[in-house]
């Protein structure tokens, strides 16, 4: 390989490196980061024509035993992370491999406050078992917790990387593994112009994020159909050719999910503040299902319970129902329930007014109405079915007692007073977990537990941990991104060792 002013010299279609990253997401990013600080020669190919892929819409890492919780007193241990998650996934998740990366938490977050990164500790309680271990990322004014605070940090680790020499080619996917023997020697890519690149590399890591866009795999892994019955939280094109190539050259397939959240689906273009809407969605009232009954105790509050719930519901749907009394209580008192995205947003205030600019803007999954009447048939739910349920409902609310899934009294709001208001929430993925097979070391295994030398894989394509139970992604918050960064860090130290630095 020639270098001219740190830049790299194709000669003939031909690169020679040390080590190959696959993807400029977090664990991407980790991994040439730590390989480069190494010593190592590293070039990084990204598919796409920006940096950090889905890592920048994040905005929380999980650790154990971080200096920033000792610090503040907090007693949460690596035991105790790993207790909660080998009991949540039933001893189906690979131990040792969940305990090298709780292991490597605490590490992680003092080596991005080493490079510049700012956090704050949240005490995100998202699920009734969440333990104080999300340490979210500021942005350069110093706010915590906004969504795609990442980006502040994926430019840091961008801006890291290329003082190291890191070489990142954009707009330039890998198509294939290249294998002799059984040994991983390098990648075939595709630059810009269509033209096939050869990289001979001492070792590869795959990095590529899930499948969220791919039509077959969700459906054939998750049970989903993408745009019917499943909607993304945010517009990214994965397409799982990571994982396919690692299952191409004889990796084994690793436990794999759909990371699933409740929500409401908009269209692209409205104003951000349209997306108060949503957490007005997410209040735990009434919701019904597409026959106008009552399937959930609403105030269970974490998403990937809900969206199970909704899963067995007919078109895989549900309404939040309230009305104009309730409404005024949230512009007037603020939200009951604080949702994940919003730990600023504490009023709802001219929930009218949203709803005229999100429905002019083409929103289809808001109503309003004058009469129960008028709402059902808006919804498409039996009119008199839904004023059973209600009546019903309304019943529970005022003698302060849910007979049927016993709710918490204090989110028992009356649905009485027009006008009446409905948000369709529908199952919304954020990620995919799992996909290839590693081991501790993140080496990637064949069908046999063999390893493929060679050949690593970090992030989501390998988070078979998380996939045997994706609420843990909410009980240990920021867990999906602390994997990546920590099993990429896991994946740049062994690539170092199996190249000799």
């Amino acid at each position: 390989m020639n270098r001219k002013g740190g830049r790299l010299i194709l000669l003939e279609n031909i690169i020679e490196t040390d080590v190959v990253v696959i993807g400029t997401g977090g664990s991407g990013s980790a991994a040439a980061l730590t390989a480069a600080e190494g010593g190592a020669r590293v070039i990084v190919f990204e598919e796409k024509r920006f940096y950090g892929g889905i890592s920048n819409m994040g905005m929380e890492v999980f650790a154990a035993e971080s200096k920033m919780q000792r610090q503040n007193n907090i007693p949460f241990t690596r035991d105790d992370a790993f207790r909660i998650f080998m009991e949540r996934t039933q001893w189906r998740a690979d131990a040792r491999l969940v305990r090298a990366f709780i292991d490597k938490t605490a590490s992680t977050i003092e080596w991005l406050r080493q490079l510049g990164v700012e956090f704050e500790i949240w005490p995100f309680f998202l699920h009734p078992d969440s333990p104080i271990c999300t340490h979210l990322v500021k942005t350069p004014t110093g706010r915590a917790g906004s969504p795609g605070a990442f980006a502040t940090m994926m430019k840091i680790l961008r801006g890291k990387a290329e003082e190291r020499g890191v070489e990142i080619c954009f707009s330039t996917p890998v198509k294939k593994l290249v294998k002799e023997g059984n040994r991983i020697v390098g990648v075939m890519a595709e630059d810009k112009s269509g033209a096939t690149i050869q990289v001979n590399a001492k070792a590869v890591i795959i990095a590529s994020g899930g499948y969220l866009n791919n039509r077959e795999m969700l459906k054939k892994y998750g049970g989903f159909e993408l745009g019917r019955d499943l909607f993304l939280m945010e517009p990214m094109e994965l397409t799982g050719d990571g994982i396919q190539m690692a299952w191409e050259v004889g990796a084994a397939a690793g436990g794999m999910s759909v990371a699933v959240m409740s929500g409401v689906p908009e269209p692209r273009g409205l104003p951000l503040k349209t997306r108060n809407l949503s957490f007005v969605a997410f209040q735990p009232y009434l919701w019904v299902n597409q026959h106008g009954e009552r399937f959930i105790d609403e105030g269970n509050v974490v998403t990937e319970y809900r969206a199970n719930a909704i899963a067995r519901q007919k078109n895989r749907c549900a309404y939040s129902i309230l009305d104009g009394n309730t409404k005024k209580y949230l512009e007037d008192e603020g939200l009951d329930y604080l949702p994940v995205l919003a730990p600023y947003t504490k009023k709802s205030s001219d929930i009218d007014g949203l709803i005229k600019i999100a429905r002019d803007g083409g929103h289809e999954n808001v109503f309003v109405a004058n009469s129960l009447t008028e709402l059902g048939n808006e919804i498409g739910i039996n009119p008199d079915v839904l004023q059973k349920t209600i009546d019903e409902y309304n019943k529970f609310c005022e003698k302060g007692h849910d007979d049927v899934f016993a709710k918490n009294p204090k989110y028992l709001h009356p649905v009485k007073q027009p006008k009446f208001y409905a948000f369709r929430i529908r199952n919304m993925a954020y990620t995919t977990l799992g996909g290839i097979k590693i081991n501790e070391s993140t080496n990637v295994l064949d069908t046999e537990g063999e390893v493929i030398p060679g050949l690593y894989a970090a992030g989501d394509v390998a988070n078979e941990a998380m996939s045997y139970d994706v609420a843990l992604t909410h009980v240990l918050r920021g867990g999906p991104m602390s994997f990546a960064l920590n099993t990429g860090r896991i994946a740049g130290e062994n690539a170092l060792k199996y190249i000799g630095k």
